[in-house]
């Protein structure tokens, strides 16, 4: 029996093989989805059945964890006093050594279980999600994308905040009811045995996924990967969706971006605000050798299916040297506690072990060959948007081609803190970004 197997089996529990009556509306009216009770009942189990899940690894999954990372065979140090190289020995002997003495899985385990789990098919494939209805009625509902090497664990600091916003110096009028999905891939949702599962069909399920749970309206928000659903949302235009909200947004004009894929000079004429954005471009373009390797060879990543140390690594390693988008990673591996939600060790380790746990290097990786549009380019949204400019994003979107790429542009801010991994990071800034820019919807 594989790992993954014994983690399935490990939850089956917690999901409803063959409900019972009382069980079906017990289970639909946690997860808000009252419409499909008789659609429901008229079967045992449709394919569209929403089933309760709760993560609980096995422990013999835990200990043979610690075993590989005790078992490392390590390479020579580095011949460079930088991370030029790769992530340096020193680093990654010292996150080993305290992944396997120190860190405590059922920590995170239990922050992912403190949240209503669900499982359902979509489109063919079992896709995990939080679901986090708020006790304010009149909450707006939002479906939220991560990207790699994330995973719904980047949002948990946000959810609490957006939807009880009272307690966490919101207003009433700031409530949302709050939806994470995890890609397909990815965490404990299905791995796809086909090719075809892009950011296209993902704007596809969500949408499907918020009509199931019974939301006529909602928003949709995403950084990294999810920033291309969201932009995949936008241009589907499914009924019900309101606006999307991004914090990497593709607002490069096509010429522009021609230029920065072939490390050309800047163009004349450029404002001060989009040279800097040009030359981020060019630094970002030259800094894409992991991201490579996944878009032409994931197969060939059996490291991070055998080797928790070589799992650990390549997510680490952004392929920038140290600088953006890694620099907050790096910096919370330093980082044991913060009162401010800042990223800490074990958060890291917690997303870490996740992917190790339900074998998803790999299967996550594909998800770079599949995708063949642009990354940064504007790809002609027209539905209402919102974008946040962190300074430790990869590019910081400039005003002007913003409202180019973005003509319906509802809200846009520059924030003097948080990267990349925005709710990760910075989840109080993350949560007053996502209320300002949906207030005008409500």
């Amino acid at each position: 029996m594989t790992d993954l197997e014994k983690t399935r089996r490990s939850v089956a529990s917690s999901i409803l093989p063959t409900p019972t009556r009382r069980q079906l509306l017990a289970a639909t009216a946690a997860a808000g989805v009252i419409s499909l009770l008789p659609r429901m009942l008229r079967a045992a189990v449709p394919s569209d059945t929403i089933r309760p899940f709760r993560a609980d690894i096995p422990d013999e999954q835990l200990a043979d964890l610690r075993r590989r990372i005790l078992a490392a065979r390590w390479p020579d140090k580095e011949t460079v006093a930088d991370q030029s190289q790769g992530v340096p020995l020193a680093t990654m002997r010292d996150l080993a050594r305290y992944w396997a003495t120190d860190y405590d899985w059922r920590k995170g385990e239990a922050k992912l279980n403190a949240f209503p789990q669900f499982i359902t098919e979509i489109d063919g494939l079992d896709i995990h999600f939080i679901h986090v209805r708020s006790k304010h009625p009149d909450a707006l509902p939002l479906v939220v994308n991560h990207g790699w090497p994330g995973s719904v664990i980047e949002q948990l600091k946000i959810i609490e905040p957006l939807t009880d916003p009272t307690a966490y110096g919101g207003s009433e009028a700031d409530a949302f009811h709050v939806v994470i999905p995890s890609m397909p891939g990815y965490g404990f949702s299905a791995k796809p045995t086909s090719t075809g599962w892009g950011p296209e069909r993902m704007g596809r399920a969500w949408a499907e996924l918020m009509k199931r749970l019974g939301y006529d309206s909602y928003v949709a928000q995403g950084g990294d990967w999810g920033a291309f659903v969201v932009d995949q949302m936008g241009l589907q235009k499914p009924a019900g969706l309101l606006a999307i909200h991004t914090n990497m947004p593709g607002v490069v004009p096509a010429d522009i971006d021609k230029a920065t894929l072939a490390g050309e000079p800047p163009p004349s004429g450029l404002s001060a605000e989009e040279k800097r954005a040009y030359e981020q471009l060019l630094f970002t373009y030259k800094h894409v050798a992991i991201y490579k390797m996944m878009a032409e060879r994931p197969q060939t990543l059996y490291g991070l299916a055998d080797s928790p140390v070589a799992l650990a690594a390549y997510m680490l390693d952004h392929g920038d040297g140290g600088g953006q988008p890694a620099a907050a990673v790096l910096e919370g591996l330093d980082r044991h506690e913060s009162a401010t939600g800042e990223l800490t060790r074990d958060e890291i380790l917690d997303n870490i072990s996740l992917y190790w746990l339900t074998n998803t290097g790999v299967s996550a990786s594909r998800l770079y060959w599949e995708y063949k549009g642009g990354f940064f380019n504007a790809k002609g949204v027209s539905i209402p948007v919102a974008v946040t400019v962190f300074p430790g994003e990869q590019y910081q979107a400039p005003r002007s081609w913003t409202e180019q790429a973005y003509p319906n542009l509802i809200y846009y801010n520059t924030v003097d803190k948080g990267g990349h991994f925005a709710a990760w990071e910075q989840p109080r800034i993350f949560t007053r970004e996502l209320r300002a820019a949906f207030r005008s919807l409500r």
